[in-house]
């Protein structure tokens, strides 16, 4: 692969492909593929050519991990804010691109698909597990929250499932997507490829998604039950809670181990990841898609300001120690007033789109 680019973009028929190509990386996101594949999303969405658009991962170990945090990392701390606003502005408006997107858009999570990955597939029309489905928005473990969009599609989710994946990173394998509704069909991985041919197959047609709902019916298998529904009971009840606080009160009176387990995973996030990403899916439940990217990007940058991000990758990704050194450490420190400078507007700075 060397001297590949790092996505591939081709017409097959009535069908645009879109190969996320860093297989090595898990397939991160960053910036240059961001700005390779946002103006011919945008070329597909008007050409009478493209019936639907198919997008996955190269590699058998993940559709895309999310965005290369540690390339953010590395380069944000040389060059700062300038930076992180062209990353996430860029990256946001790419989401509600596909959120708006006009024609069946399918994508294939064949394997890991965290943070940025979520973004590329979530707010399509189809997105497709496999066996080997991995889906996670595990930001607040990192000293970030749950964005590209999670503040409107979490909860959306069933019940409080949504809530439940932002504060504790809950990874769901295929069936438990499903359930979720983060992914709309199962399809066995060594069957992709013969799907994406026959997607092909359906070439330039009127009713692109009818003869795409007639593919994938052939397609299409049950994934099993969703290990999830067992603990739905406890999700609904305990983060219904109005506040993190309250979810973990809740939590510790449920009699089932599990529910003690849930409560040391969250234990060990960033208390002001886990208090803005509470307040955020709050919200996102009463914003449109447009607003709740607008109050992402606030979010975004104010984490890029603060501490608990640099410390969160530098202990996860780059020293690899395991051991944030959280700021504040304890979730009562986390003021009230701190919480707001998050969310306020960003004057000429904010997020506007065309």
């Amino acid at each position: 692969m060397n001297g590949a680019p790092d996505i591939l973009l081709d017409r097959r028929d009535g069908l645009g492909r879109i190969r996320l190509n860093r297989p090595a990386a898990l397939n991160a996101l960053t910036l240059p593929m961001i700005r390779v594949l946002a103006p011919r999303l945008g070329h597909w969405a008007t050409d009478p050519a493209v019936a639907a658009v198919v997008i996955e991962g190269v590699g058998e170990r993940a559709f895309c991990a999310g965005g290369d945090i540690r390339r953010l990392y590395d380069q944000g701390r040389a060059s700062g804010s300038p930076l992180f606003a062209e990353f996430f502005g860029e990256e946001f408006t790419l989401n509600r691109a596909i959120h708006r997107f006009p024609k069946p858009y399918v994508a294939i999570l064949d394997g890991v698909t965290m943070g940025g990955g979520v973004g590329l597939a979530v707010h399509g029309s189809y997105r497709i597990a496999t066996e080997r489905t991995m889906f996670a928005m595990p930001e607040t473990g990192i000293g970030y929250f749950p964005d590209v969009g999670g503040s409107h599609f979490l909860p959306r989710c069933p019940g409080q499932i949504g809530m439940y994946m932002a504060l504790t990173g809950a990874r769901l394998k295929a069936a438990d997507a499903v359930h979720a509704g983060v992914a709309t069909h199962f399809v066995t991985a060594e069957r992709i490829s013969d799907l994406i041919e026959a997607l092909a197959a359906i070439g330039e047609t009127a009713e692109p998604p009818a003869a795409l709902e007639q593919v994938l019916g052939e397609f299409v298998s049950d994934p099993g039950p969703a290990p999830l529904v067992a603990y739905r009971g406890i999700i609904d009840r305990c983060f219904a809670a109005d506040t993190v606080a309250g979810i973990l009160a809740a939590l510790g009176r449920e009699d089932d181990p599990w529910a003690g387990e849930v409560a040391r995973i969250m234990a060990r996030k960033s208390p002001t990841s886990q208090v803005v990403a509470h307040r955020a899916v709050r919200a996102g439940q009463a914003l449109g898609f447009d607003d709740c990217m607008i109050m992402e990007f606030r979010l975004a940058l104010r984490f890029m300001d603060d501490h608990d991000f640099f410390e969160g990758v530098r202990a996860l990704v780059v020293d690899k120690d395991n051991a944030p050194r959280w700021e504040p450490a304890r979730l009562e420190d986390v003021s009230e007033a701190a919480v707001e400078t998050y969310f306020a507007p960003l004057g000429a700075r904010d997020l506007a789109f065309a």
